[in-house]
């Protein structure tokens, strides 16, 4: 039979085993180690060295020693091979370091016994036990510490395991959490198990409301004939034949807005070569679609609008040039002002695309001087009055509205393609009023152009200003444009420090408004002189 304090001893070594096998922070289980250690051990101070990924030993926890005064303890481990094994590190010239490391320290520590933490033929450590008295630690008590620092070695190592798999854990988090791009994981039954900041940002969803959910009820993509592409069409239930496992379509956010989505995902397989998750990225492609959109309404504006006049001078001049006719003056008059009339439009329409191909390469410039904008506009609406009878016009500036600094040239485009406009979109005629105000204290002017004619929906006012966009109605159909003119007004508004907004209700008319600085503050000189030349 065991004597009673070898029982004793056991049952408390099995019973600190399993309190430290249970423990997976590391720091909590070397101090738990080193107290059961001192304590099973009879020693008064103890201390665990780990080694680092150099193959250093280093301390990582002690008990019983003033932290100030581990690092001088470091001859004890000095030189420690980590490769060797044990016997080839006897510690024969323990005492002797202990010596050395005790008197460097200022402290008393006469004994001390050390076994290394071994995990098979790789030592991860040591642990030391001290003594302030003289008596030597046994045999029984060596025979202790190393059944003690071989659970302690398994505990350690699996704490290290757990810490280093933390660490990666977090640190994927990390790179999911804050990555630009929508992450979202699924498992195999497709439901969510990571939605990350991005895509809540991206979609209007919160991650509260899409983790535990089905994919195709949280992100339910739609084509454009709104059939749902993520029931009917999801690669990962119907994998197509070329093996890209992609999807894209619409996704409405809470707040109204429509914006196209690509889905690409990235199985994650077992050694079993079944599916344990799907990783799908998730763009916002939007931006692509309106430049392809963009594209295929400049090819329709170059196809129509540029080959219309074209086909209607080359049709007149050609009659015209006809050898067997001879046509009377009056027929030679009209044909050739139809020719100049179509020449002018095709013109316009030229320079609106080379105005706006520099506006896209920033190759924008302006003429600076102080300009009377009420002439400007009295000028405009002489020109464009002699081009219709069914409008009257109210021109209404007061006395002190003072001079701008601005482009002449740009201003008066701006003008006149407003009133323009104003013609243009009010057919059965009326009055369009051209109105000027000043803010004498916010050192800002204000001009305005109202009609009495079809309006503006509320849902295309936001996009009047856009690049190429007509509002959809039948006359916008049947009146000829490249939808560049609203974007060049708010363009050139913008160039100028000033800003431009409409009021409109359909069949009510329109009011566009332009605000412009009376000059131009150094700020905005600062940030924008490549426009500006004098």
């Amino acid at each position: 039979m065991l004597p009673d304090f070898r029982l004793r001893q056991r049952e408390y070594l099995l019973e600190i085993s399993r309190a430290m096998t249970a423990r997976l922070d590391l720091a909590s289980l070397l101090e738990l180690t080193l107290q059961s250690a001192v304590e099973i051990l009879s020693g008064q101070a103890g201390l665990i060295t780990l080694r680092h990924e150099d193959g250093k030993f280093a301390p990582f926890a002690s008990i019983g020693l003033p932290r100030q005064a581990v690092p001088l303890f470091e001859p004890l481990w000095r030189d420690l091979d980590a490769n060797k094994k044990k016997e080839e590190n006897s510690l024969n010239d323990i005492a002797l370091r202990l010596a050395l490391a005790s008197r460097a320290a200022g402290m008393v520590l006469r004994q001390v016994v050390a076994l290394p933490l071994e995990i098979g033929e790789d030592i991860i450590g040591y642990i030391f036990i001290f003594r302030t008295y003289g008596v030597a630690f046994s045999d029984n008590d060596q025979h202790v510490l190393s059944s003690f620092a071989h659970q302690a070695a398994i505990a350690v190592h699996n704490a290290q395991l757990y810490q280093a798999l933390s660490a990666e854990h977090a640190r994927l988090n990390a790179i999911i959490e804050n990555s630009g791009d929508g992450v979202m994981i699924i498992n195999p039954y497709r439901i969510i198990q990571t939605w990350n900041r991005a895509l809540a940002n991206l979609t209007g969803i919160s991650t509260d409301d899409a983790l535990g959910r089905p994919c195709y009820e949280v992100l339910n993509l739609r084509t454009n004939q709104g059939v749902s592409v993520c029931h009917t069409q999801c690669p990962l239930i119907r994998p197509p034949v070329d093996g890209r496992l992609f999807a894209e379509g619409m996704h409405q956010r809470a707040d109204g807005m429509l914006i196209s989505l690509a889905n690409h995902y990235s199985p994650q397989k077992n050694d079993d070569s079944k599916i344990t998750q799907v990783i799908a990225n998730v763009r916002d492609v939007t931006h692509f679609h309106e430049a392809e959109q963009l594209k295929q309404t400049l090819l329709s504006v170059i196809s129509h609008e540029l080959k219309t006049p074209v086909s209607i001078i080359k049709g007149y001049a050609g009659t015209l040039a006809r050898e067997d006719a001879n046509w009377d003056k009056a027929t030679l008059a009209e044909g050739l002002a139809v020719i100049e009339e179509e020449a002018d439009r095709l013109d316009k329409q030229i320079n609106n695309l080379l105005e706006a191909s520099r506006l896209q390469a920033g190759g924008f410039k302006l003429r600076l001087g102080y300009l009377d904008l009420a002439q400007v506009t009295r000028l405009a609406v002489q020109n464009l009055h002699a081009t219709t009878t069914k409008h009257t016009f109210e021109v209404d500036f007061p006395l002190d509205y003072p001079a701008v600094l601005g482009d002449y040239e740009r201003l008066r485009e701006v003008i006149t393609n407003l009133i323009g406009n104003a013609i243009k979109y009010s057919p059965e005629g009326g009055i369009i009023k051209v109105n000027g105000q000043y803010d004498r204290h916010k050192k800002l002017v204000y001009l305005t152009v109202s009609d009495q004619g079809i309006g503006i929906a509320p849902t295309d006012q936001e996009h009047v200003f856009d690049r190429f966009y007509r509002v959809d109605n039948r006359l916008a159909r049947q009146t000829p444009g490249t939808g560049l003119g609203l974007f060049l007004v708010r363009e050139m508004v913008k160039a100028h420090g000033g800003r431009v907004w409409v009021e409109s209700a359909s069949g009510k008319g329109s009011v566009f408004t332009i605000e412009l600085p009376v000059g131009l503050d150094e700020q905005w000189l600062l940030t924008d002189s490549k426009k500006i030349t004098n």
